[in-house]
């Protein structure tokens, strides 16, 4: 299991952190004005989504972003594989991309017909473990955006 972890790490290393052209942590690039935040209690009524945070896994490696679906018509365009995702992280302004491998593809839930009462996750890559717990970070996931989170 640790030998795994280690090799995951050394792959996600050399993901590519920028997504499009954006800033990443390496290229100094700035990135494009942000758009207006949704508020935590508006991502129910927008987005038919509960928010359960962000947290650091694969030894710190990649965050694990959680979500319930509580409206699945409203929710649709977060599961479109279509629709990119990414995090964008407070304190560097960096984009933190979801891995994609041969094999498995991307590291996210993704489904034409969300269903209700079901927990969705989003895997973003953490190149040289950039972000820490107690770090704040956006989703990103096309027009969706969350307020700042605190990494746990």
């Amino acid at each position: 299991m640790q030998i795994g972890l280690v090799v995951l790490a050394m792959l996600l290393e050399g993901c590519s952190m920028g997504h499009h052209g954006k800033r990443s942590i390496a290229s100094g690039e700035v990135p494009p004005p942000l758009s207006p935040t949704v508020a935590a209690n508006d991502l129910t009524r927008q987005w038919g989504i509960e928010s359960h945070g962000v947290r650091l896994t694969a030894a710190g490696y990649m965050l694990d972003f959680r979500y319930r679906v509580l409206d699945p018509q409203l929710a649709a365009p977060l599961l479109d594989r279509r629709v990119r995702a990414y995090v964008e992280v407070q304190k560097s302004d960096a984009r933190l991309t979801v891995p994609v491998s041969a094999k498995v593809g991307a590291l996210r839930s993704t489904t034409r017909h969300p269903l209700a009462d079901r927990n969705y996750f989003i895997m973003f890559s953490n190149p040289g473990r950039h972000v820490q717990p107690g770090d704040r970070v956006s989703v990103v996931i096309g027009d969706f955006r969350t307020d700042p989170i605190t990494v746990m």
